[in-house]
């Protein structure tokens, strides 16, 4: 396994952590529809164990840092996650979860007014705590910006938090540079978490600008929602409960799908003089980034953690970075927006 220092928070983090958003998904736990259209819980107990098998086997191989939420499935993922850590020295890893996006009756993650609020993260974190069964978290994020609140308030809590030994980091997800900056003025910010990978590169000046100021950047969708494990080779339709459909439904459109075919046939090349898996190139050409501090990427069982795990054991030289290089650029892959 290959670590970075993150700067601010003063800490190593293993260079590719555990993203636990898939994991906490009704579909990815077996959850189907019966001929007469409700939901069955068929394979929830195998896919459950599934999942906390693969985050044991992550730390077995090396990795020091879990990502989740509270909204990854009503708050199944912080407690498939506090299950996995259970066995485990508290002090050999690191959690990062998040607030401000509240599960309700009819959704997982809802953007309401407060969700930055002092009250509001008080009662996330004590609800995060006990779902993950610690005493602490590691790296806190507000999930999305809460315009309804002020960055002081928010900070306020944060800052509580941390002198309490409540939370030992602050973070931001899906934060504009501006936004960052102001909430700079009332305290630290140690990590940022933007979306990025050779098919999503928009963020790629923010997180330069931040690794300039010691912030380093914990980056989702490294493995670009399952198009950069080689997996897909014709354009997929997904079902209504697929996040792969939603929140990433552009990349899925037929003109990027097809230039990410073009991507597909390098990295095959690749792969093959390797002897790897297709996601071990996709990992590598994300942490041998200096603005990348590490990549989240989701795993289904412990063949895709030591997959995972296994991609450290080399490292892409100059000419295959640059033949990667080459055809994002020629096919202007991953500048747009995905969402």
């Amino acid at each position: 396994m290959r670590y970075k220092h993150f700067k601010n928070a003063n800490v190593d983090v293993s260079s590719f952590a555990v993203g636990t958003w898939g994991i906490g998904s009704l579909e990815n736990f077996g959850y189907v529809k019966n001929e007469d259209g409700k939901i069955t819980t068929k394979g929830i107990i195998t896919a459950r164990e599934n999942a906390v098998e693969a985050i044991q086997t992550a730390l077995q191989g090396g990795v020091n840092l879990i990502d989740t939420a509270p909204c990854y499935g009503w708050g199944a993922s912080e407690k498939i996650v506090g299950e996995a850590i259970r066995d485990f020295p508290r002090e050999s890893f690191m959690i990062s979860t998040k607030f401000s996006l509240v599960p309700n009756a009819h959704k997982p993650a809802t953007r309401v007014q407060g969700g930055g609020s002092f009250k509001n993260i008080m009662r996330e974190i004590a609800t995060s705590l006990a779902l993950l069964g610690t005493d602490y978290v590691d790296f806190y994020y507000l999930h999305y910006p809460d315009p309804q609140t002020d960055v002081a308030e928010t900070m306020s809590a944060l800052n509580v938090l941390k002198k309490r030994g409540l939370i030992r980091y602050i973070g931001v997800s899906n934060h504009s540079q501006e936004q960052i900056e102001a909430m700079l003025e009332w305290g630290d910010i140690d990590v940022i978490q933007p979306p990025f990978s050779m098919v999503s590169r928009e963020q790629e000046e923010l997180m330069k600008w931040a690794a300039g100021k010691g912030i380093d950047s914990m980056t989702y969708g490294s493995l670009g929602s399952g198009l950069l494990t080689g997996a897909m080779r014709t354009r997929p339709e997904f079902n209504p409960h697929d996040i792969r459909g939603g929140f990433y439904r552009k990349l899925y459109q037929e003109d990027n799908f097809n230039k990410f075919l073009k991507l597909l046939e390098v990295m095959d090349k690749i792969a093959d003089a390797h002897k790897v898996p297709v996601a071990q190139v996709a990992i590598n050409w994300s942490t041998q980034q200096d603005f990348v501090g590490t990549a989240l990427c989701g795993v289904a069982n412990a063949k895709e953690a030591a997959e995972n795990c296994a991609t450290f054991d080399w490292e892409l030289n100059a000419e295959e970075m640059a033949a990667l290089n080459d055809v994002l650029n020629k096919y202007d892959i991953g500048t747009y927006k995905f969402m």
